[in-house]
């Protein structure tokens, strides 16, 4: 397990640690940077009352969950709605995997079995399915048959997602690459 994002051992082996940790975190991907997103569930964990766990988030009201992500220095960009989306996670995890996601993983047969899965997820779409594909392959080689096909582009060797992350230098090679992608799509879109 090299995944090693924000530099802090604490939080860093949290993440490895705790498969509800790696979900949220990948969770809070989405529109700051991955160190932060990173590092939400840690500080999550701290402003909890009980533990880090699907059913402790589940139970907890939306609002206070809300009020947990908002509390300074907030856990996301947009607290109240990725609060909601964390509480829809946990819920989906008690109810269709009794609490426990590392049995999302499991017993998977296949890399598109595991992507079929990550898709059904609250806040999971292709492709944050994908890149959790990739991060469990090559962060915790979880790698069932045709995972890389399943993971697509981020199962190649190119630093473009958390999934490539083994130490925090690797994130200025990936801001780079998303950099690349995103003026490539911007000349794609004058154009037409």
């Amino acid at each position: 397990m090299t995944l090693r994002v924000t530099g802090d051992d604490k939080i860093d082996g949290l993440v490895r640690s705790s498969p509800l940790a790696l979900l949220i975190a990948m969770l809070l991907d989405q529109q700051i940077s991955i160190e932060l997103a990173f590092t939400g569930p840690s500080r999550l964990s701290d402003r909890l009352s009980g533990p880090l766990t699907a059913a402790n988030i589940a139970e907890t009201q939306v609002d206070d969950l809300v009020a947990l992500f908002a509390e300074k220095p907030a856990l996301h960009r947009f607290p109240a709605s990725m609060a909601k989306r964390t509480h829809k996670l946990c819920e989906f995890v008690v109810e269709h995997y009794d609490g426990e996601v590392s049995a999302i993983w499991a017993d998977v047969d296949s890399g598109s079995d595991l992507l079929g899965r990550l898709k059904t997820l609250p806040g999971f779409g292709s492709e944050k399915s994908k890149i959790f594909v990739a991060l469990l392959a090559k962060r915790f080689d979880i790698k069932p048959s045709g995972w890389e096909a399943a993971a697509g582009g981020f199962s190649d060797d190119v630093p473009r997602s958390v999934a490539d992350v083994d130490d925090p230098s690797v994130l200025a090679e990936i801001r780079a690459y998303r950099r690349r992608r995103s003026e490539q799509t911007k000349a794609v879109n004058k154009e037409h």
